[in-house]
Parts: C-alpha cells; structure tokens; sequence
C-alpha cells in the first residue's frame, strides 16, 4: 500500500491547525505564505539550470 503526501495540502493542514490554536499567528502564516508562493511564482520549481 503507498501513500503519497502531496506538500500543500499538508502545509494547509498544519497551517489551519495552528490558527486554531493561536489565532495571532493568522498574520505571520498569510505573510510567509505568501511571500514563499511568491518566490516560487518568480523562480519557478525545479527550473535551477544555470547554463
């Protein structure tokens, strides 16, 4: 039997719970979020060929 994590989903769900129990982390969690979604927005996953 495999079982495939896939990486947002997980993020998310950590992410939700962590709100719940802090809810002042909202803030940092939107922020780092979005600023990682960001960078992988300019530099693309998986494009590192320096030629």
């Amino acid at each position: 039997m495999n079982i495939h994590l896939a990486l947002a989903p997980l993020v998310s769900l950590i992410a939700g719970i962590l709100i719940l129990v802090m809810p002042r982390l909202l803030n940092y969690i939107v922020a780092i979020y979005l600023i990682v979604i960001g960078l992988i927005g300019i530099f693309g996953v998986g494009s590192l060929n320096f030629r």
